[in-house]
């Protein structure tokens, strides 16, 4: 939009100073032009009347001197000729030449030649040539002729359009400048509209941007943009503290129930197992779920400090080695998945990869994975955890060779409470891979859901390098 509104303005400033200069410039050499014809039409008005009179005395020695001493004087051929066409006086050029000959004979039919037949030019170099009768009336008695170069007219045409043309481009840069200003004053609110826009869309709930500057219009649009993100931003932030308020409080009741449901079991008979085994199923369940909607509203609130900058320190605790924690948690989830009867395999390499993470992020990150591959991949399934480093990221891949998802459930993967629909009796919360997109999306990057090859499931992880 910048280039267009820049295009239009400095478009229209270069045709109005055109329109502007260009009758100017031609009015400069009309005027120019005019004054030469004014100048060499009084020569030759003069000359024609020192010959009428030579010719009444009959004594042309004062027109040949008077000639003789003006080609000294301006450089101009001059030829004066009587009704015989026998020169009286010439200078410069003969009354001989063609060109000559011709206007000696317009003259002496009382046929004058007074103007240059159009206007100069900075580039007009031909040589201009006028002619005059010498007689009263309609008695011809000679003619003149006036042969008179243009050079300094065209040398003044050509300073005065120089000065035009230098005075029309300072006109146009300060057009240029006005433009340039102009559309910075237009179209700097939209550009802070546009970043609030995306800072919002970021993440960042309380993006404010600079009201005071641009059209009136547009700081009205400003101002209401504030107002929205404000509602925004208090909204998001009431829904961080429901979701954190409700979780924690559930905990306590919670407890509470669990306590006298656990001192119950020594009490239930034979046939009250089935039923008892459920109560301690929800039991379970509810616990889990009050604990992920914690964790996701402290994923949240991590997220929210990411985005308006207030969440990074930029030093080591910003950062951990993932290949170190790699390792320690397939060591911390090995019983587990000895139990299940899976095999866990870490990764090949043991070279250092250290990520722009907190170390308890990437934790739980990697303990959604591995919990959920234990979980669901099966007995006899082959989970293999991976860690590289290339282009500046990192990645980290929980890989099992499980049943895996459908192409049309690996979209929802990374949705809020939504769980595959062969997993519904199973315990769990729908949350896990929920947070770790959270997580990671907060540090910029990103949490892939795909299949492996040929069967199975892949969470890959991938985030920027630390920088040292």
């Amino acid at each position: 939009m910048r280039g267009r509104l820049l295009l239009v303005l400095l478009v229209t400033s270069v045709l109005v100073v055109t329109a502007l200069a260009w009758p100017l410039l031609v009015s400069t050499a009309a005027e120019r032009t005019t004054k030469l014809e004014n100048d060499r039409n009084d020569t030759l008005d003069w000359f024609a009347a020192l010959a009428q009179q030579a010719t009444l005395d009959r004594s042309y020695t004062d027109v040949a001197v008077e000639v003789h001493h003006y080609h000294e004087l301006y450089g101009d051929s001059v030829v004066v000729v009587d009704s015989n066409k026998v020169p009286i006086a010439q200078e410069g050029m003969s009354a001989a030449d063609p060109d000559v000959a011709a206007a000696i004979a317009h003259a002496l039919k009382n046929q004058p030649v007074t103007s240059i037949g159009g206007d100069l030019r900075p580039w007009s170099s031909d040589p201009i040539l006028l002619t005059r009768p010498i007689g009263i009336e309609t008695q011809v008695n000679g003619a003149v002729v006036l042969r008179s170069s243009v050079r300094d007219a065209a040398a003044d045409i050509t300073m005065t359009w120089l000065t035009i043309l230098l005075i029309a481009l300072a006109g146009t840069v300060g057009c240029a400048l006005l433009a340039l200003w102009l559309a910075r004053w237009v179209l700097r609110p939209l550009a802070e509209l546009e970043r609030g826009v995306l800072a919002v869309a970021a993440g960042q709930r309380d993006a404010r941007i600079d009201k005071r500057h641009g059209p009136p219009e547009l700081r009205v649009l400003a101002n209401s943009f504030n107002r929205m993100s404000e509602v925004v931003a208090e909204s998001a932030a009431q829904q961080r503290r429901l979701v954190a308020d409700a979780s924690h409080e559930l905990r306590s009741p919670i407890a509470r129930l669990r306590l006298p449901v656990d001192s119950l079991a020594e009490h239930v008979t034979n046939g009250g197992h089935e039923a008892y085994g459920r109560i301690v199923a929800e039991m379970e369940e509810l616990e889990s779920l009050s604990s992920s909607l914690l964790v996701l509203a402290n994923a949240d609130r991590i997220a929210a400090e990411l985005a308006t900058g207030a969440g990074a320190d930029g030093g080591v605790n910003d950062s951990c080695d993932a290949m170190e924690l790699v390792v320690e948690r397939r060591e911390a989830w090995l019983p587990a998945a000895r139990h299940a009867g899976i095999r866990l395999d870490g990764p090949d390499s043991a070279l250092p990869v250290r990520l722009n993470c907190p170390e308890i992020e990437l934790k739980q990150i990697l303990d959604v994975g591995i919990d959920n591959a234990i979980r669901y991949a099966g007995a006899g399934s082959h989970v293999r955890l991976e860690c590289s480093a290339a282009s500046g990221r990192g990645r980290v891949a929980i890989v099992d060779d499980g049943p895996g998802l459908s192409p049309q459930e690996l979209p929802k993967a990374t949705t809020r409470f939504w769980r595959s629909r062969r997993h519904h009796t199973e315990s769990g919360s729908g949350l896990g891979l929920a947070i770790a997109d959270r997580l990671v999306t907060a540090r910029g990057g990103t949490l892939a859901v795909r299949a492996n090859n040929p069967r199975g499931l892949v969470v890959e992880c991938i985030l920027p390098l630390a920088r040292r």
